[in-house]
């Protein structure tokens, strides 16, 4: 929520805008006279409250609910676009210290929605600064949230397979690693280093991403965790690639990290991973096996997941003539969900495994061997 150390005449406009009262009505509702609401309103920043009605501004925001608080600091945001007129004169757009604050809830929320592929919400939490605020106007703390922000937007256009372009996942990657160089944060650099990677695989780049995960695997600048994401996107790279037993290896060595750090989100990932590689290599028994486990481990309940454990399974089940028909409905699920979040990726890829299936192309010979 937002808070306002200093009112002025601006911060006093912006509430009654975002409560939605006319001047009279706001007058009212903070038990002041109506001439002081119009010369908050025509002197705006040239103008402050006395301390007894900053305390009474105080009160009137800290009543108001979310929605007043998002649409306060949406006004006060206007106020400080280009062609603002008088307010932009006055006003600087360096981020004042409630706006610091703002900024971090607003991250998390974006992350939350993000989680949950509620694309919209996330999209319009982030823009909401990226488009008010230039690198250039921040000092270190803005720079490290515009960062953050710039970051999230790739892994959202990640998420929607946006991934190459101007305006693409690789795109918002390079800008928000260039801060972070320039800020010292080696992590955060490894980090997006990783998400290029990820990148460079889903735009087919098989090999290049290959070699970037196998570095980033024993970096030190990473976390154990996000050195075992490493290690196992280096057994997917190698599993589009064909090369089925080196993949397994290393996922199973991921998967073991991953019980070892009691992360069951990741270890969940790992299985269902595990079980397109076995299914690459024809041995369906072992598909089936890990498939199972990952539909039954502890994977976020999130629409991409689900998605991509629905994919996983409809592909194996595509494997066998026997289970051909379920695996064409468990794609089909897969699809509608895909369609409905707008996962393009996601789309096209369970668009491409049914175009292979109708063309008449096979998995390599079935194997049915009890899995250990």
């Amino acid at each position: 929520m937002a808070t306002v150390h200093r009112w002025t005449g601006l911060e006093a406009r912006a509430l009654r805008l975002a409560l939605r009262l006319s001047v009279r009505a706001f007058a009212e509702h903070l038990g002041v006279a109506v001439r002081t609401v119009s010369k908050w309103e025509k002197l705006l920043a040239g103008t402050s409250p006395r301390p007894d009605t900053q305390a009474i501004l105080d009160t009137a925001l800290a009543r108001a609910d979310t929605a007043v608080h998002l649409r306060f600091e949406t006004a006060l945001s206007a106020a400080n676009r280009p062609g603002a007129g008088v307010a932009r004169r006055i006003i600087t757009t360096v981020p004042r210290a409630w706006e610091f604050e703002s900024w971090t809830d607003d991250l998390e929320r974006a992350v939350v929605a993000l989680s949950r592929q509620n694309f919209t919400v996330s999209d319009a939490l982030l823009g909401r600064w990226l488009t008010r605020f230039t690198p250039l106007e921040l000092d270190e703390k803005g720079l490290y949230l515009f960062a953050r922000s710039t970051a999230l937007l790739g892994d959202l256009r990640r998420d929607r397979g946006v991934v190459l372009g101007p305006n693409s996942a690789q795109h918002s990657y390079l800008t928000a690693q260039s801060i972070f160089i320039q800020l010292d944060i080696p992590r955060r650099v490894a980090q997006l280093e990783l998400s290029l990677a990820v990148v460079a695989e889903m735009s087919g780049k098989l090999e290049i991403a290959a070699r970037h995960y196998d570095a980033l695997a024993a970096d030190d600048r990473l976390s154990r965790r996000d050195r075992a994401r490493a290690r196992l996107w280096v057994g997917t790279a190698l599993s589009k690639a064909g090369n089925y037993d080196h993949a397994g290896r290393v996922m199973l060595d991921a998967t073991r990290e991953f019980a070892d750090l009691a992360e069951p989100d990741d270890w969940s990932v790992a299985h269902q991973k595990l079980a397109l590689a076995h299914r690459g290599a024809g041995d369906l028994s072992k598909a089936v096996h890990f498939i199972s486990i990952a539909r039954g481990g502890g994977a976020a309940d999130s629409p991409l997941q689900r998605v991509r454990l629905d994919t996983a399974h409809g592909h194996i089940l595509l494997s066998d003539p026997a289970t051909r028909d379920d695996g064409r409905a468990v794609l089909d699920r897969a699809a509608t969900m895909a369609a409905r979040y707008g996962l393009s990726h996601q789309l096209r890829s369970i668009e491409g495994i049914k175009a292979r299936e109708r063309g008449g192309i096979r998995p390599p010979a079935v194997t049915r061997e009890t899995s250990t």
